[in-house]
């Protein structure tokens, strides 16, 4: 089962912080894709199987000081439409025109 968990995390104002909670949340068993997102880039959006959201919460709140689990659902997957594929046969057709070839039962030269 998929999973999409949300955590906001307060101190994520600079470069190192943003990637220290990124390290962090990739750290964590059967996570498969880690984004930054929300209207101040505070929220660390983390998607996986079966990812612990409480472990991986606590351990963002040890390095980071604060981290509020916000929101654990459960990601569908998006189906993709399928291309219709139409088969056309084209007609076949020689580009060279077939000439008979004369044979000579006495030939005048040979090959030695």
């Amino acid at each position: 089962m998929k999973q999409k968990i949300v955590i906001k995390v307060v101190k994520m104002n600079c470069e190192k912080c943003k990637s220290k909670a990124m390290k962090i949340a990739v750290k964590a068993n059967g996570v498969t894709k880690v984004e930054i997102q929300g209207d101040q880039k505070d929220q660390l959006v983390v998607i996986g199987n079966e990812v612990d959201s409480v472990k991986l919460t606590r351990s963002l709140r040890k390095k980071l000081q604060y981290a509020d689990l916000l929101s654990v659902q459960e990601e569908k997957e998006k189906k993709k439409e399928e291309e219709k594929i139409t088969l056309v046969q084209w007609p076949t057709m020689s580009y060279y025109e077939q000439y008979p070839i004369p044979c000579d039962p006495n030939p005048s030269c040979s090959i030695m």
